[in-house]
């Protein structure tokens, strides 16, 4: 068996050869496979994404398309699974997707300090992002607050990393060591940098009637 350096080396370049080999599809199905729990390094690959956009490989709006639905249709069925399933099912048909008791009781936890803000920041930090979804269909949270949090989520995530690809071009792999600790942070700037967009246009639209 390889040891889990390499393993986990190995299965990030096989996730960004797939994305070569397929495209648009390919970044739509990791993604989907990413954020239900499986083992995809999502950043690394949206970031690698943004690359090839940038050397024109893929073009900008198709790609942001299938992260953007990709990664939600990931959530979405997470969130079906919760509303449909109870812990205990989830758990002890979890395992493979490392899916635990503990893991869930934290994200519960910090769905009860925060509230819905966890389906949106969420997806900046790792080993929760696939959890939200369940935590969120397991607490019954209505499907148009699920929608408005976990979607306006996939949308900062995606639009986040594929930028990052793009703007560093040839220097995106530098970006693999940096995101170590930093995601959240990453994903607050998001955020609020999407709020302050959506306030302004808001308010200029507010100024012309």
């Amino acid at each position: 068996m390889l040891p889990r350096v390499h393993r986990n080396q190995f299965v990030k370049e096989a996730a960004l050869q797939w994305v070569v080999q397929h495209g648009y599809a390919g970044i739509f199905s990791l993604l989907i496979f990413g954020i239900v729990g499986l083992p995809v390094p999502d950043e690394l690959l949206l970031t690698f994404c943004g690359y090839l956009v940038y050397n024109h490989t893929l073009r900008p709006v198709p790609t942001f398309l299938a992260a953007f639905l990709g990664s939600s249709c990931g959530i979405t069925f997470s969130y079906l699974l919760g509303r449909i399933l109870d812990t205990y099912v989830i758990v002890k048909y979890g395992r493979v997707l490392h899916i635990t008791h503990e893991r869930i009781d934290h994200v519960h936890a910090w769905f009860e300090r925060r509230g819905r803000w966890v389906l949106t920041i969420g997806y900046f930090v790792p080993g929760v992002r696939h959890l939200t979804g369940y935590v969120a269909g397991v607490s019954k949270l209505r499907l148009p607050s699920f929608m408005l949090f976990a979607y306006g989520g996939a949308f900062c995530w995606a639009a986040t990393f594929i930028s990052l690809g793009y703007f560093l071009g040839e220097q995106w792999r530098s970006m693999e060591t940096f995101y170590e600790g930093r995601l959240i942070i990453i994903g607050l700037v998001a955020v609020a940098g999407l709020g302050a967009i959506i306030f302004l246009i808001a308010r200029d639209l507010r100024s012309y009637r």
